[in-house]
């Protein structure tokens, strides 16, 4: 009994080192290369065979979402210290420059950002938890009269996602020109500048729906974990 119970043991610890080796490579392979990356590159980089990795991560997405759940904190960490940052705008601009750096160095954060709407999959509450934050960077902002009252979150999130295309046509030419296009934006978001919008903002099924078309448009149809 002992010899089975030490067996057993020894396989467990095989696969725990087989889950975080896949993990692992699937992160770096992943950033370089995005989500739609070879799954057996991931393997291979992780010195093990496809077939491994199939048993540890039934599909892509799978296997995407575990990478994500170990970078989320470093969006966590950054919302926090906007939310921490006593000027509601120096709060934002910090928030916006520290997140899209994040997305311009790792193709998976950029991807899963855009792939995945907010709310859906089981990160939806640490998802949750970043949009109250996000919300009272924004509210502090509006009041101290620093931003334009107009501006909302489903804005934010509507400029965020113009980032993508620009961040993946630049990356090899001038990796830091989403820089002058976020001064750009950030200029039409001060209060003192701001004429009146004849538009109103999204609501949140506008906004789900636009996330919903924007994933078939970049991605195809393919089913995510969004859809469990």
């Amino acid at each position: 009994m002992t010899g089975i119970t030490g067996e057993q043991a020894g396989q467990r610890r095989d696969a725990r080192r087989n889950h975080e080796l896949l993990v692992a490579a699937a992160q770096e392979v992943f950033a370089e290369q995005g989500v739609d990356a070879s799954l057996e590159e991931i393997a291979r980089r992780a010195g093990l065979g496809i077939g491994t990795l199939y048993r540890h991560f039934a599909t892509r997405d799978a296997l995407v979402e575990a990478v994500f759940e170990r970078r989320i904190g470093d969006f966590v960490a950054v919302a926090q210290a906007a939310a921490a940052e006593p000027d509601g705008w120096l709060a934002l601009v910090a928030f916006l420059e520290r997140t899209l750096e994040l997305q311009a160095a790792d193709r998976l954060l950029k991807d899963v950002l855009m792939r995945y709407p907010p709310g859906a999959g089981r990160l939806a509450d640490v998802r949750q938890e970043m949009r109250r934050l996000f919300e009272d960077v924004l509210e502090r902002a509006r009041a101290q009269g620093r931003l334009r009252s107009d501006f909302t979150l489903a804005d934010l999130s509507l400029l965020s996602w113009s980032f993508a295309p620009l961040i993946d046509a630049t990356a090899e030419v001038a990796p830091n020109a989403w820089r002058r296009h976020l001064q750009w934006l950030l200029d039409g978001l001060r209060a003192e500048s701001a004429t009146p919008q004849v538009e109103p903002p999204l609501d949140e099924e506008q906004l789900y729906e636009a996330m919903q078309a924007l994933r078939r448009q970049r991605f195809g149809s393919r089913r995510t974990p969004v859809d469990d």
